[in-house]
């Protein structure tokens, strides 16, 4: 059983904010500072890695490649969740479930596996997920 203490409230795909997207940089910006300050607690996937680790390594910039994985890893109040074993199990279950693409359904399996209750995203195809409040950066514009 988990505790609202051990929850986090909310799983963050970071890309927007790390690739200084203009668009929704002014919204999530707010968030990744809150996070910093330890009033808000949050996560992310490893998969959250992957994704924004693409662009410096295609362009040879590895320290920028390093200045992301230690904001992702280590964060004050983000919590970096691993992909393992059992989150991938979890993940091809939802696949089989709702039909997500593989990293939707690892990030979502990421959320449900920390118990986030809300999962912050731009992508409009993932469903409603019961006990997880799918919450879509496009409509906070």
């Amino acid at each position: 059983m988990t505790s609202n203490r051990d929850r986090s409230p909310l799983i963050l795909r970071c890309s927007y904010f790390i690739e200084e997207d203009k668009r929704y940089l002014p919204l999530v910006k707010p968030l990744f500072e809150a996070i910093d300050q330890g009033s808000l607690s949050a996560s992310t996937s490893g998969l959250t890695l992957m994704e924004v680790l693409v662009v410096p390594y295609r362009t040879g910039n590895v320290s920028l490649a390093d200045r992301y994985e230690a904001l992702l890893t280590r964060s004050r109040g983000l919590r970096f969740i691993d992909v393992d074993r059992p989150l991938l199990k979890a993940a091809a279950q939802l696949r089989a479930a709702l039909k997500l693409k593989p990293p939707d359904a690892i990030q979502v399996a990421a959320a449900m596996v920390v118990h986030c209750s809300s999962f912050l995203t731009n992508d409009r195809r993932i469903p409603a997920i019961p006990g997880l409040k799918i919450l879509q950066l496009k409509d906070c514009l």
